[in-house]
């Protein structure tokens, strides 16, 4: 008598190294054939991260001629302020020999007006700048909101400045001198509330940012509707 032979593994059976295959592999087929089923995902998520707009210097560049373009525009403003601001009379007189100068209306708010002035106009070019640059872009990101708010604030300084070298000369005696005794002139165009200085940077900012949220581009979706999110090796996220 014979002892029984050992019967032969089963040819489906293989060893232990070749019994494991990458999520998602066909048995017995290629082993990147899993990772292969998660390329076009990882392709879209490069489309909509890794190539999202222009590169950081593109965007430092027209983050720039923003910035420039946007304070240029203050000699308008300023222009428009020397133009539109109501004038503040003066009047002089001579005392003891000596020439004063003093409001020709006591009570008037003239001098009000001229900061209402440069402040309402400053809000509507933030406004207009804001909206152009927008338009021209169609998008945000932190260089170009920083250069809308920057740009404005160096327009309203630029502004301000143009506003006062073409109003009235600054010396007032000289001036009271020039046109008499008596005679009412024009004071200098003078800003007394700084702080319309900011209306510009502000209103820019608050608009592009609000045009940003409402018309922006959005980012694409990464799954497909009704889609079931899955991790690196193909199970559904809890």
């Amino acid at each position: 008598m014979t002892a029984p032979l050992t019967p032969p593994p089963p040819p489906h059976e293989h060893s232990s190294h070749d019994a494991w295959q990458p999520p998602g592999a066909a048995p017995g087929g290629d082993p990147g054939a899993g990772y292969a089923a998660s390329a076009p995902r990882d392709s879209l998520w490069d489309g909509a991260y890794g190539q999202d707009g222009p590169g950081m210097k593109a965007e430092l560049r027209e983050a720039g001629i923003v910035a420039v373009a946007v304070a240029l525009s203050g000699v308008l403003l300023g222009v428009l302020w020397w133009w539109l601001a109501p004038h503040v009379p003066l009047v002089g007189d001579v005392v003891e020999k000596s020439w004063v100068v003093y409001l020709a209306d006591s009570e008037g708010e003239q001098a009000i007006g001229v900061d209402g002035t440069f402040a309402l106009l400053a809000l509507a070019f933030g406004v207009v700048s804001a909206v152009v640059v927008f338009a021209w872009r169609r998008r945000g990101g932190v260089p170009l909101v920083v250069a809308v708010g920057v740009g404005g604030l160096l327009g309203a300084l630029l502004a301000w400045r143009v506003g006062v070298w073409l109003g009235p000369t600054d010396d007032v005696i000289a001036h009271a001198k020039d046109v008499g005794k008596g005679v009412t002139f024009s004071a200098p165009l003078k800003l007394g509330a700084k702080g319309a200085l900011l209306a510009w940077p502000f209103a820019g900012l608050l608009v592009h940012l609000g045009l940003t949220a409402l018309f922006g581009p959005r980012d694409p979706e990464l799954y497909q509707a009704g889609a079931v999110p899955k991790d690196g090796y193909g199970a559904p996220l809890s």
